[in-house]
């Protein structure tokens, strides 16, 4: 790697980076809040089924 490189990797991973790790980082957030909406709509269901009964 030559030196006169350095600052286009530099370029490249200001630009393609930090959109990478916010990706990353939305992507878990939304997963735990899906897993959360999972099971109150499963509790939901329980409890429509036993109204039901």
């Amino acid at each position: 790697m030559v030196t006169n490189d350095i600052p286009m990797w530099v370029g490249v991973l200001g630009n393609f980076g930090f959109p990478i790790v916010i990706t990353f980082y939305l992507l878990f957030r939304v997963e735990k809040k899906m897993e959360n909406l999972e099971s109150v709509i499963l509790e939901l269901a329980k409890v429509i089924e036993n109204i039901k009964k």
